[in-house]
């Protein structure tokens, strides 16, 4: 148990009990012998197939409405704006749906940064991000099976290095997206928090949507926005084409170390200067 402290304008400073979670352990055992981690596996599952299917049908409608080789019209459809509102959208309803169950990961990137910073075990990441990868791949082949005739035509949501890019730069804009994303997921799931604001744990997922939002509007031009590896890998196994297999590194490699640094900056920085700032709160109370 720990003191949150605050200030109150004439009464001094006040605290108020939170609850830290003790770390997961690093293996348990225990948990591979109850359903509701199985049910846990499942809700990522599903939640990351729902989170493919409507987003990557999102990209695949608005570019059939602006092709103007097809019928189309400039400027046609849902535009670069409305595909981030869909990515933010889905994880803000996502989240929400499942954060009671599962913690709502929905990205193998969140759950390496959560691993990194002892808030699930080994076997509960390992098998969240097979479930993640799995449901990517159902989701694009859901959007693949109703939209045949347009699916390879339109780049099938594949993520891929935008031309005029360098490597280092895709993979820089992966990196800080990713630690925007992950940053914001600590951040909005704090207990301290949640215990000075009782309404953050209704609020967490709005944050959490709102930032894949922005990073989608920051980034989409130039990898056309992963920051998810599940999301890029479902989308380059159903297209299979060259190009996205060629980059696809970039997906995996960036998004965990902008995860690992967003655990190590909230975690190991923000967290322990927070502890001495508290050290010298109750020094200065106690004088």
């Amino acid at each position: 148990m720990a003191k949150d402290v605050e200030a109150v304008p004439g009464e001094g400073f006040q605290t108020r009990d939170y609850q830290d979670p003790p770390p997961a352990p690093f293996i348990d055992g225990a948990e591979l012998k109850k359903w509701s981690f199985y049910r846990a596996v499942i809700a990522e599952f599903v939640a990351t197939l729902l989170f493919l299917y409507i987003t990557v049908l999102t990209v695949i409608g608005y570019k059939i409405q602006s092709d103007t080789t097809a019928g189309g019209v400039d400027c046609g459809g849902v535009g670069i704006l409305g595909i981030a509102w869909a990515f933010g959208g889905m994880i803000f309803i996502l989240v929400y749906c499942t954060a009671g169950i599962s913690g709502g990961h929905i990205n193998p990137a969140v759950t390496f940064g959560l691993f990194l910073a002892r808030k699930v075990s080994l076997p509960r990441a390992i098998l969240y991000i097979v479930a993640q990868c799995l449901g990517a791949i159902c989701g694009v082949g859901f959007v693949k099976a109703f939209q045949s005739s347009y699916y390879d035509r339109y780049g099938g949501g594949a993520n891929s290095l935008a031309d005029g890019y360098s490597t280092g730069t895709g993979l820089a804009a992966e990196i800080i997206g990713t630690f925007v994303l992950v940053y914001t997921v600590f951040s909005a799931t704090d207990p301290k928090r949640s215990a000075r604001d009782s309404h953050v744990p209704v609020l967490a997922p709005l944050p959490i949507g709102f930032a894949v939002f922005m990073v989608h509007l920051a980034t989409i031009p130039i990898t056309g926005t992963g920051i998810n590896p599940a999301r890029s890998f479902g989308a380059a196994v159903i297209f299979n084409k060259s190009k996205p297999w060629d980059d696809h590194w970039i997906f995996w490699v960036g998004p965990f170390i902008g995860a690992a640094i967003a655990a190590f900056y909230h975690q190991f920085v923000l967290r322990a200067s927070g502890s001495k700032s508290l050290g010298s709160f109750r020094s200065a109370a106690n004088v």
